[in-house]
């Protein structure tokens, strides 16, 4: 009987080590940011109140040719500087049109992207995403892995010491076939380099599971040692076409699932950047919005405050 509690007390402490390395050291928390492309956002005396202090903004990979997009970048990365906040620059294609967006050499890739870097890394921004949800049929990259490895190597060549995310990818099915095939492309060296892994869970986050970030980490772990997360694009979703009908008080409800995850998966991701701020009132296709269009804040801004409450910003 004494041996069978002995036995009993042993699983028990197993079970428990086996749960805290799963949770990942104790106290780690996620730092939450916004992701947003509009320089009036940084001002509203509402996002001001939250007191995130990071944010991400994408740019066409042949912005530094196009004034007005150059021009654009330049002034959002400028006044978040003002405001004390950090600028996590993401690398996306110049169409979001499926199948209409280009797909430069890796060459072409180095120069256009370099004289960005030239122009926004005195400007402060060291973090830099290689290329925006590389896996989704709105970007060229959505079935070339293989050039989506290429363009890491590129953007390791033109800004070096800078914070990298090496791959970001939506929870789609399949995403493990081509976070393989990426990996697969890279030499050794560059592989032990991309560490630093972008996800755009949006599926997990408003239907209520961990599924695809679980399938993401696990595919990224099976290539690299000690790999990092961020949750570069998430939150809850007012309108999706069909998929989800308007409703505020659905995103709410998801937007705080969000934090909840972020429990689950404490240890591992490291950021999560919620998009976006201002929405379009149910007109457009898509809206995630914080706050209406009159900047009015809803249900997800209120949800977003509690949830800031739980974490270390």
């Amino acid at each position: 009987m004494a041996r069978r509690s002995r036995l009993a007390a042993a699983a028990a402490l197993a079970a428990a080590a086996l749960a805290g390395a799963l949770a990942g050291p104790a106290g780690a928390q996620v730092r939450v940011g916004l992701s947003d492309q509009n320089v009036s956002t940084l001002d509203h005396p509402l996002f001001q109140r939250t007191g995130i202090d990071r944010v991400r903004y994408f740019v066409p990979w042949n912005a530094a040719r196009r004034p007005a997009q150059l021009a654009a970048a330049e002034a959002y990365v400028r006044r978040a500087r003002e405001h004390g906040i950090s600028v996590l620059v993401h690398i996306s294609t110049e169409d979001l049109r499926p199948r209409r967006g280009a797909l430069p050499s890796p060459a072409r890739y180095r120069r256009e992207v370099g004289r960005l870097v030239r122009r926004l890394r005195p400007l402060g921004v060291r973090e830099w995403g290689v290329w925006n949800e590389a896996n989704h049929i709105s970007q060229p990259t959505w079935n070339r892995p293989h050039r989506a490895a290429a363009y890491f190597r590129q953007m390791r060549a033109v800004c070096r010491g800078c914070e990298i995310v090496a791959l970001d990818v939506l929870d789609l099915r399949g995403v493990s076939d081509y976070v393989a095939a990426f990996y697969r492309a890279l030499p050794p060296s560059a592989r032990r380099a991309a560490r630093l892994v972008g996800i755009h869970n949006y599926s997990d986050v408003n239907r209520r599971t961990t599924a695809g970030t679980r399938t993401i980490v696990r595919a990224v772990r099976r290539h690299v040692r000690a790999p990092r997360f961020w949750l570069t694009e998430t939150g809850g979703i007012v309108e999706l076409g069909r998929t989800f009908r308007c409703s505020r008080r659905r995103a709410a409800n998801r937007t705080a699932y969000l934090f909840r995850l972020l429990d689950r998966f404490r240890g591992q991701v490291e950021r999560a950047y919620v998009y976006n701020w201002r929405g379009t009132d149910c007109s457009t296709r898509m809206d995630t919005g914080l706050v209406n269009a009159d900047g009015s804040p809803r249900p997800a801004y209120r949800a977003l405050v509690r949830g800031l409450e739980r974490v270390a910003r």
